[in-house]
């Protein structure tokens, strides 16, 4: 049935693989994405919305996710 133990385990890796969303890449923050945030601070700060203290630890706080 199923080859044996090598297709239950075959079937566990399966059903675990699909309740993770079927991703194949690490969890974690796109390099992408951490450039996209940055910028966005950025942005915000040029604009005046954060206080330069508030884009110092955003900036920290992104750079630190990588």
């Amino acid at each position: 049935m199923f080859f044996g133990g090598l297709g239950f385990i075959a079937l566990i890796i399966l059903l675990v693989w699909l309740a993770s969303g079927g991703k194949l890449q690490p969890q974690g923050t796109r390099p992408e994405e951490r450039d996209r945030s940055l910028e966005i601070a950025r942005e915000r700060y040029a604009r005046g919305e954060i206080s330069k203290e508030e884009f110092e630890r955003l900036e920290r706080d992104l750079r630190g996710a990588a």
